[in-house]
């Protein structure tokens, strides 16, 4: 446990002004949802639990409310016979690991049937590394399969802590360019493929998933770079194709946050053209995950 405290304060997110709200919060985790019967978060049918705060602040993001490390809260605005009724809410919520625990084991005979388990998802969970590690542990010993969703943006020590109880990792990669990275998601992406470079060298069941987002990363450029850089990782063999869609619009303007992808959809055809392009190279390719 000390090793993961003193790693926590030397990672990357350590000097972002969500850390002391994390530590103080130690021994709860700060989660937004709980999706059942997810089935494109790994095998099978899963439990995703949805960590709060992540270090990228990507255009595309999906899960606008799971950046901030913060507990955040929004007027939920109806109208109802021509009159507006408004409703503060929260978004996010504290939990202690045993709490979570329960619910995920709440599920296993799904779990059972469909050889399907639990997914850590965000967000991301590597923020919360120590209740990751809890959860994670408590789920692992009650032989529950255990799933990362993550982006890599963690300290190697941080990362090695967790995979003890991880049985398969969902990584994204998304742009090899590193001032384009910078610019698309707020972060460089040089801890990111290290510690790809690291899971590939660990023997860990890993799929490298990788979102299609129109003008952004299914350039011919990056999905050159991508292709290119994956070829050298030689453990690494299935790749999710992760579709760009507008459902998040609605997040966006109910949140109060920017948009920044605006009305852009993707051409015609891209994400089989890619998956096409992957299957090509060798990988085992699915489209959603």
């Amino acid at each position: 446990m000390l090793d993961l405290l003193t790693d926590l304060a030397s990672s990357p997110i350590a000097a972002s002004p969500s850390f002391n709200t994390i530590f103080q919060n130690i021994m709860k985790g700060l989660i937004f949802d709980i999706k059942h019967y997810a089935i494109h978060d790994g095998p099978g049918i899963r439990q995703t639990i949805f960590f709060k705060g992540c270090p990228l602040s990507c255009w595309w993001c999906h899960n606008p409310e799971s950046q901030s490390s913060r507990v955040e809260t929004y007027t939920k605005k109806k109208r109802l016979d021509g009159r507006l009724f408004e409703k503060q809410e929260k978004i996010g919520y504290y939990i202690e690991a045993d709490e979570l625990f329960r619910t995920i084991e709440s599920d296993t005979i799904f779990y059972d049937e469909s050889a399907g388990g639990v997914t850590f998802s965000g967000g991301e969970p590597l923020m919360q590394p120590q209740f990751l590690g809890e959860i994670a542990q408590k789920s692992h010993r009650a032989k529950i399969h255990t799933a990362l969703d993550t982006s890599g943006y963690a300290s190697q020590r941080t990362l090695l802590k967790v995979l003890e109880y991880i049985d398969l990792v969902l990584y994204d990669l998304k742009i090899i360019d590193d001032e384009l990275h910078r610019k698309y998601t707020g972060v460089s992406n040089k801890v990111i493929l290290e510690n790809l470079e690291l899971l590939n060298q660990s023997g860990k069941d890993v799929r490298v998933r990788f979102p299609v987002i129109p003008g952004i990363t299914d350039t011919s450029t990056n999905l050159q770079q991508v292709q290119s850089y994956l070829t050298q990782l030689n453990q690494i063999k299935n790749i999710d194709i992760l579709d760009y869609h507008d459902i998040s619009r609605g997040k966006y303007e109910r949140f109060g946050k920017e948009n920044k992808m605006g009305d852009q959809r993707p051409g015609p055809g891209v994400t089989e053209e890619i998956k096409q392009q992957f299957e090509n190279l060798g990988y085992q390719v699915s489209i959603g995950g």
